[in-house]
């Protein structure tokens, strides 16, 4: 590999870096409340050192616990749902591979829906998503465990399984969503929630993901020589001295806490695992060294971007974020599937 090709790669992970941070300002500007651009510095320092001024502490307030952690979220999910995706497109050699390919999603939707239903999600902010990391988590157990014989899983049994459980997950969320109909509040909140969304998060919610989010991605970082074998096969990554059943049950196990962790707090917010690592890999190649990062910050970006998009040209519309991001990924996953057809003919 070139310098100059290094050196490209490089200039765009800055430049995507740049604008996750433009976007995370904008954040903090955007909202129904006009703060000038000018106080936010200082209020956020003053707020870190604890010498915030009185005349701003409205001020204070909607910036510290309403925007921050709201943008902090969909950073870190966006994060999370992105390098995920990158790993499984590598791990499974299909670029059509995406976080929800096992059923992890599901089954974290499935779990919070479940809260939701017992009333218990409004008991405490860490209701909801322990429930949905458990069905998470519950999930893959049994994708791995009906997929894996002899400590070894095949990849055909196992993507089968996963579409199987995510098929049964989505079935009981909606007979559970068919019985809550009768209580309206419920059922709004299932609907809702199930289509994703940054609205009302909390430090609480920062304070959960950001554990998983953080250990997750560094340790994923650390399998990119391992993927870049697997993307030439199981038989030379054996040659070379990777054990790819080992390798694969351990990605599946790190891909899964961060999927849920993301889930949970989030919602379901689709296309963002499959339409940022591809685009990605076709920009800078299929390097993992390069790629996992640029995938966790683009998901960052993209996430933060959808965001700030719906809060600019509906601001008084409560249209859930999931919807944006599945109007802009299910073309695009369209374009893929038709490119690959077109691709097999020639």
């Amino acid at each position: 590999m070139s310098a100059s090709v290094g050196s490209r790669r490089f200039i765009i992970l800055v430049l995507m870096t740049a604008s996750l941070l433009g976007s995370l300002f904008a954040g903090l500007l955007l909202g129904p409340a006009d703060i000038p651009i000018t106080k936010i510095p200082g209020i956020l320092l003053g707020s870190f050192t604890g010498q915030a001024l009185l005349e701003n502490s409205w001020m204070e307030s909607i910036l510290i616990d309403v925007r921050l952690p709201r943008i902090l979220v969909g950073a870190l999910a966006g994060s999370c749902l992105a390098i995920c995706g990158a790993v499984m497109q590598g791990m499974f050699r299909n670029p059509l591979a995406s976080p929800s390919i096992l059923g992890v999603s599901s089954g974290a939707s499935l779990g919070a829906v479940i809260s939701l239903y017992l009333g218990l999600a409004s008991v405490s902010a860490w209701i909801l998503p322990l429930f949905a990391f458990v069905g998470g988590g519950l999930t893959l157990f049994i994708v791995y465990h009906i997929a894996s014989q002899r400590g070894h899983a095949a990849v055909g049994t196992l993507l089968l399984a996963g579409i199987a459980m995510a098929a049964l997950n989505s079935a009981i969320s909606s007979l559970i969503l068919a019985l809550s109909l009768d209580s309206w509040g419920v059922g709004k909140s299932i609907v809702y929630w199930t289509m994703g969304g940054l609205d009302g998060r909390t430090w609480d919610h920062v304070l959960l993901i950001t554990p998983f989010a953080l250990i997750g991605i560094f340790l994923l970082l650390q399998y990119s020589r391992s993927l870049d074998a697997l993307l030439l096969g199981e038989t030379h990554a054996s040659s070379i001295g990777v054990d790819v059943a080992r390798t694969r049950r351990q990605l599946l196990l790190i891909t899964a806490c961060l999927v849920g962790a993301a889930i949970s707090i989030c919602g379901g917010i689709s296309f963002i695992g499959l339409v940022v690592p591809h685009i990605l890999r076709l920009i800078l190649g299929p390097h993992h060294r390069y790629l996992l990062p640029a995938s966790a910050v683009g998901g960052a970006l993209t996430l933060v971007a959808a965001d700030l998009l719906l809060r600019s040209v509906m601001p008084e519309k409560t249209i859930p974020l999931g919807v944006v991001t599945a109007a802009f990924g299910a073309p695009f996953f369209l374009y893929l599937l038709v490119r690959q057809r077109w691709t097999v003919r020639v």
